[in-house]
């Protein structure tokens, strides 16, 4: 009993299901986005067998540039504020 491609379109594709989809495919993306970026950059990840054999290293350094990536060095120079320019405008009206 196969359905036929056009009746699992109909029973499977609804417009109230396309904001789930969105959801769990954006959830999927960033945990996706985050393994991939842990494996490849973080310093204590090692999957090579010549790094896994040296035991614990001494990489403050790496540890650093992995810790202060490009979005946390931006927002470091800028206030801790959401919207700065609606702050301002009712903190003049005092």
């Amino acid at each position: 009993m196969a359905l036929n491609p056009s009746r699992w379109s109909q029973h499977w594709i609804r417009p109230e299901i396309v904001p789930l989809f969105a959801a769990v495919a954006t959830g999927m993306g960033l945990a996706g986005f985050m393994v991939a970026r842990h494996v490849t950059l973080n310093p204590d990840v090692r999957i090579n067998k010549e790094d896994r054999e040296a035991g614990i290293l001494d990489n403050q350094n790496e540890g650093k540039t992995y810790k202060d990536h490009g979005l946390r060095s931006y927002l470091r120079e800028r206030r801790p504020e959401i919207m700065p320019a609606i702050n301002d405008a009712f903190s003049k009206l005092t």
